[in-house]
């Protein structure tokens, strides 16, 4: 299948890339610097911006599936992530797409943020507010805008190695634990749901 990867060359985007090569995928993918992202003869490396329209429309009418692993440095009134939800709900609209739609955010988004550890609040509202807010925001938008998408909402993220081995959460409720997770396993939850989206119109929380 073709899997077109959108904030692809850095953190999970990267991992995400080599997980989907390394499954024998054609993978697309999309950032705004292609460098970092290695050759390879499955892979068409698309210079872009994720809240440009356009760019979005090249990359999402020849995929199978779409992933979201867009991310920035800027802590404050970010706007990045309602940007491209409206991109995305733009896009598919013009390009009349069926792709399942995967996007990552992080556990402590909308709801969820009431089922927060402590440190995590502290985190988020010290240091990570704005987005935080701005993904709440992305995941309204793309809920309400489009049919087939699934919200991933990854713990603490590491930088460990792939174990295969996590859980996965899709309904919040009273005394539930969501805690470190690796970036390489974020991407490998990633790439198993392209394969087979077994929890499409859902919210779902990863971690060990």
């Amino acid at each position: 299948m073709t899997i077109a990867i959108i904030g692809a060359s850095a953190g999970i985007g990267l991992l995400t890339v080599e997980r989907a090569l390394a499954s024998g995928h054609q993978v697309i993918a999309l950032s705004r610097d292609t460098s970092p992202i290695p050759d390879h003869p499955a892979l068409t490396k698309v210079k872009g911006s994720a809240t440009s329209v356009a760019d979005l429309k090249g990359l999402i009418i020849d995929a199978d599936a779409v992933l979201v692993t867009i991310g920035t440095k800027k802590k404050k009134g970010t706007t990045l992530f309602s940007d491209t939800a409206q991109a995305l709900i733009t896009a598919y609209a013009e390009t009349r797409s069926k792709a399942p739609l995967l996007v990552i955010t992080g556990f402590g988004t909308g709801e969820s943020r009431r089922y927060l550890g402590l440190f995590m609040k502290l985190v988020i509202r010290f240091f990570l507010r704005d987005q935080y807010t701005d993904k709440t925001r992305m995941e309204v938008m793309l809920a309400k805008g489009l049919i087939r998408w699934e919200i991933v909402q990854p713990g603490i993220l590491t930088n460990g190695s792939h174990t295969g081995n996590y859980r996965v959460q899709s309904s919040l409720h009273k005394g539930m634990q969501v805690g470190r997770i690796s970036r390489a396993d974020v991407a490998d939850f990633m790439i198993n749901q392209a394969e087979n989206p077994t929890f499409l119109g859902q919210h779902v929380a990863i971690s060990y």
